[in-house]
């Protein structure tokens, strides 16, 4: 416990300066989180596919930031490009590299599942920050998206009885999912009093109990992915946390979900 709250102060430490100071090094810090998803990804994926995981990481990690760079910070016509581009090399670097032809279909679907997926996912962080409140909404998408873990947590402790989705995450219960929702609830009330958020106090509570719902169902698929593959941890990066996919799956699903929100009502 002592080393994961050290490991989580020192990051929050790194983190929160950048985010307040926002520009180029904000850019620069979400580009760094997705190479290294990328690595562990490739790490991950390549478990029962021996001889793969350099090609891997070869592919993934340049691919993958080259999408996320694109869809961040170039014209449309780049997005699509980049997009397809790694696409189709996820596709073809093991068709040419892996001779068995099962080994090689399962490594081009985990490759193309890799790169539109923190690349893409997390590519949202960088836009919000980059809006007038956007230190704000940040700071709005991760507490809305980490209060309900929190809530979720001591919630289950205190009354966890019910599976929430045990073939998934067997420690993870329906009573802590509900405390989870309360308590975002809460929080979307009083950062619409005190965030300097575009939202009415009830669609800020509204929107951050789907963005807590968003995060479970983040938190559950990389479970699903790791309960797959036989892995417990996405990486080392964090000690007592895991990896930066551990920490950020939530996040893949909430910042998206975010940005869409503001764009449909006409805020992004």
């Amino acid at each position: 416990m002592g080393l994961r709250l050290a490991s989580g102060l020192i990051g929050l430490a790194v983190v929160l300066p950048i985010l307040f100071y926002g520009g180029v090094g904000v850019s620069l810090l979400v580009a760094f989180v997705v190479v290294v998803a990328m690595d562990e990804w490739a790490s991950m994926t390549t478990r029962d596919l021996p001889g793969a995981r350099s090609r891997a990481r070869a592919l993934l990690i340049p691919a993958g930031l080259a999408v996320h760079v694109a869809v961040t910070h170039g014209p449309e016509s780049a997005r699509v490009a980049a997009v397809a581009a790694a696409v189709m090399l996820g596709m073809l670097v093991p068709m040419f590299g892996e001779s068995n032809v099962g080994k090689a279909g399962t490594e081009a679907v985990r490759n193309v599942t890799g790169l539109v997926y923190a690349p893409l996912c997390l590519a949202p962080l960088v836009a919000l920050r980059g809006r007038e409140d956007g230190i704000w909404m940040l700071l709005y998408l991760f507490a809305a998206t980490w209060l309900g873990d929190t809530g979720a947590y001591f919630a289950g402790r205190a009354f966890g009885r019910t599976p929430l989705f045990a073939r998934v995450s067997p420690k993870k219960t329906l009573e802590g999912a509900v405390g989870g929702l309360v308590l975002s609830g809460v929080g979307g009330f009083v950062f619409a009093k005190v965030g300097h958020l575009p939202f009415g106090v009830w669609e800020c509570i509204l929107l951050t109990m789907v963005l807590d719902v968003m995060g479970v169902l983040g938190d559950l698929a990389e479970s699903l992915l790791k309960r797959a593959w036989n892995v417990k941890d996405s990486g080392w990066i964090m000690p007592g946390h895991g990896g930066i996919l551990d920490r950020v799956d939530s996040l893949c699903f909430t910042a998206p979900v975010l940005w869409l929100w503001l764009a449909y009502r006409g805020g992004g």
